[in-house]
């Protein structure tokens, strides 16, 4: 399957003065294909040492220094490993907490080795209370599900990618492409963007393999709690993961979980599930200025699943029924911001941690909830998901006058427009929001 973050690694790989990688995601997200089908790619050799499969390798990280290390590891494989073309990959490399360690010094005593470090539950041991990160010293990549585009690219519509990608602001969609990328935003809607579902469905073109292949990942899940999560806390995380799929896009309540449970125990359940990148909160934020976080307000807050297939497989909705309905009523709507949410995520810089923001008012005889809020340079966008026709939007210009912003996005099935202050953009050009609004307000006013 393709991915766009291929390119960001083919870039680090010639970036001057380059650290040693961190690629971070959940499990199954396909952080090692990525890795494996990059250094095929790019280098004459890639050696892949995996710490979980192999763990006689985390003795060769016992004394932190580069050169020793690697000959013991070429001892061990029987490879020579050569700066420049060979890549070494540290797979699972949670496992081997000095391995993280060592990174720092193979910055700075042999800078010309190119090393790329994975694990599907990182976050656990970078944030250990004993853990010293090599701040400075490493640098980050993040990988979420394949996004709608990805897909499409992945299947092999690549007129239909290209299309999207150099798409222009205010530019009109014949309305045959229009519904062509509507149908294939419904088979999005099912699958989802987990790379072994769409590599199974692009082999078999069969719905109900993908279906199984997606409970397979989610039980896969639920074995992971026994590796971060105690006994009881295990029992915590498995109720806050079976309601979570009911709670989406609704402000979060512990008591929705289960009245009866303990709201400490809950609270740490659902920090873990957030730490394995399974879930993602969606901070409230007063939105007065930039950065949004430096308004957020860490008790308010909804959640997102990581992938929308997942949580139309555990909600056990056929696809064949899927099909049939309309996009913008699957559960309420909420399947809707879910797929948003999750595009947004996978457009935001891979550099960093993506964050997510929404914006409430709950004043006397005046309410109004914002889906979305996010930032195109120095501009606030205010963006809201609404079904059918545009309707009332009364949410959305509150926050335009109050918050003066320039544009606000209506997402919905109806037709792409830039009519006036509120863009109308469909489902499917989510993901293309910030390049658009950029090119809109900044590089062709300035050019």
């Amino acid at each position: 399957m393709y991915r766009s973050l291929n390119q960001s690694l083919i870039n680090w790989k010639s970036t001057p003065g380059r650290q040693p990688l961190l690629l971070r995601g959940a499990r199954q997200t396909g952080k090692t294909y990525l890795v494996e089908h990059f250094g095929q790619a790019n280098f004459v050799q890639t050696l892949n040492i995996n710490f979980e499969k192999e763990k006689r390798y985390s003795r060769c990280f016992d004394s932190l220094n580069p050169k020793k290390i690697i000959q013991e590891i070429e001892l061990l494989t029987n490879q020579s490993i050569q700066p420049g073309t060979t890549l070494l990959f540290l797979d699972e490399i949670q496992e081997c907490p000095n391995a993280i360690k060592a990174l720092r010094y193979f910055f700075e005593e042999m800078p010309e080795l190119h090393i790329i470090g994975a694990g599907s539950l990182l976050e656990f041991a970078l944030s250990s209370e004993n853990f010293s990160m090599p701040v400075g010293r490493v640098c980050y990549r993040y990988l979420y599900p394949l996004s709608f585009s990805e897909m499409l690219k992945g299947l092999g519509y690549n007129q239909l990618y290209n299309y999207l990608k150099q798409l222009t602001p205010g530019e009109k969609i014949p309305l045959s492409v229009h519904h062509e990328l509507l149908e294939q935003l419904q088979i999005y809607f099912i699958l989802g963007g987990m790379p072994q579902v769409l590599n199974l469905y692009s082999e078999t073109k069969k719905l109900t393999l993908a279906r199984q292949a997606q409970s397979s990942i989610l039980a896969s899940y639920r074995d992971d709690f026994g590796k971060y999560a105690s006994q009881v806390q295990r029992n915590y995380c498995e109720r806050v993961f079976d309601k979570s799929f009911e709670l989406i896009a609704k402000n979060f309540k512990y008591t929705d979980i289960d009245p009866d449970m303990d709201y400490r125990s809950l609270k740490q359940a659902l920090g873990l599930l957030i730490k394995a990148n399974i879930l993602t909160p969606v901070y409230y934020s007063k939105a007065t200025g930039l950065p949004l976080s430096a308004t957020r307000v860490e008790k308010k807050y909804k959640l997102l699943f990581l992938d929308l297939g997942l949580v139309q497989a555990a909600e056990r909705i056929p696809p064949e029924l899927l099909l049939k309905k309309d996009i913008m009523q699957i559960n309420r709507g909420a399947i809707t911001e879910q797929y948003v949410g999750q595009q947004l995520l996978s457009c935001q810089p891979d550099y960093e941690r993506a964050e997510l923001f929404y914006w409430q008012r709950d004043s006397l005889g005046s309410q109004a909830e914002i889906d979305y809020v996010f930032a195109v340079n120095d501009l606030l966008i205010p963006l809201e998901v609404k079904s059918g026709a545009t309707g009332r939007l009364k949410s959305l210009q509150l926050f335009m006058q109050s918050h003066q912003s320039k544009v606000g996005i209506k997402i919905s099935t109806d037709e792409y427009s830039t009519s006036e202050k509120i863009w109308s953009i469909p489902l499917y050009l989510v993901e293309e929001i910030p390049r658009l609004i950029n090119e809109a307000f900044y590089t062709v006013h300035r050019s």
